[in-house]
């Protein structure tokens, strides 16, 4: 069973690779940077399609070009026909509001397989988070299909577009979760217990918690993942300066992790929650959804300073 879901996994990665590898020749009908951005993501489809048996050392030299190109703005949007405005009226006037159905299922659908336990020969296997993610967009494209009635080619199209719309950002979860890894073994958490060492007074469990929150809402920013932080400043912060305080472990462990979060709101590294919504609703400003919570993020930073002295202690 093991094995099965493995290739499962694999089946789930190829299919993201042959939508990459689709958008890179529709690329190459771009006006501008038809090479670089036909190159970008027909990198990324490899990577994705061949990365089980490409060395890390060659998936790591593509990622370094893909920066590059996308550094040097060679991975452009292209032209795509937009529909008339008036059918997509009538169309929305029709479907109402079943057009979120597709969304949804792909939330309610992924949720669902992750609690799943499959029974095998005595033992019970969880459902990998790709399969239920890659299961839950198959079904969201089943029913937009039958919602909707599209032509086959719209729905490739479509599919380019959004991909070429949201851009190197639907990158960024992978990167920095790995730069997470890469920080945690890298010893980041010691290094950072040792320089926090000097500026805390021993025993004051006050500013421990306030460097603790704070810090988890910044390197938060800075990875664009809590959890990816989390690992880093609970070892370098939250143990020695506030659970080995007398902190509640658990009550601690969950605050600062939703502490965390609170960065999530304030910063474009979190790509799929703050940017990657601008670009597809295509507001004025890419940062318009981090000006709209920050506000409330920097709130929330001050209750979870009170809520850990008040419930950790």
């Amino acid at each position: 069973m093991n094995e099965f879901l493995n290739i499962a996994t694999e089946i789930v990665f190829v299919l993201c690779g042959l939508v990459s590898v689709a958008t890179a020749f529709r690329g190459l009908k771009n006006e501008q940077a038809r090479i670089g951005t036909f190159l970008f993501w027909l990198i990324l489809g490899l990577i994705f399609i061949l990365g089980k048996i490409l060395p890390s050392e060659l998936v790591g030299a593509l990622l370094l070009a893909m920066g590059v190109l996308s550094a040097t703005k060679q991975v452009r949007m292209g032209k795509f026909t937009e529909a008339d405005p008036q059918f997509k009226k009538m169309s929305s006037e029709k479907v109402g509001n079943l057009i979120f159905l597709p969304a949804l299922m792909i939330g309610v659908v992924a949720m669902l397989l992750s609690t799943i336990k499959i029974p095998w020969q005595g033992e019970s296997f969880a459902i990998p988070s790709a399969v239920a993610i890659g299961v839950a967009s198959i079904a969201a494209l089943v029913s937009g299909m039958l919602l909707l009635h599209p032509k086959n080619k719209e729905t490739a199209e479509d599919s380019t577009r959004l991909l070429m719309q949201v851009g190197g950002s639907s990158l960024l979860p992978q990167l920095l979760a790995a730069l997470g890894a890469v920080f945690t073994s890298a010893g980041v958490g010691t290094v950072i217990a040792n320089a926090i060492g000097g500026i805390i007074p021993e025993g004051n469990i006050l500013i421990g918690v306030i460097i603790y929150v704070v810090g988890m809402v910044v390197f938060t920013m800075i990875m664009g993942n809590g959890f990816a932080a989390f690992s880093v400043i609970t070892v370098g912060i939250g143990i020695p300066f506030v659970i080995q305080q007398g902190g509640d472990p658990a009550m601690i462990g969950a605050l600062g992790l939703t502490a965390g979060f609170c960065g999530t709101l304030m910063t474009p590294m979190a790509a799929n929650f703050n940017i990657v919504p601008s670009a597809v609703l295509e507001t004025k400003s890419k940062y318009a959804v981090i000006k709209a919570q920050l506000p409330m993020a920097l709130a929330m930073i001050v209750v979870h300073v009170i809520l850990m002295l008040v419930l950790g202690f």
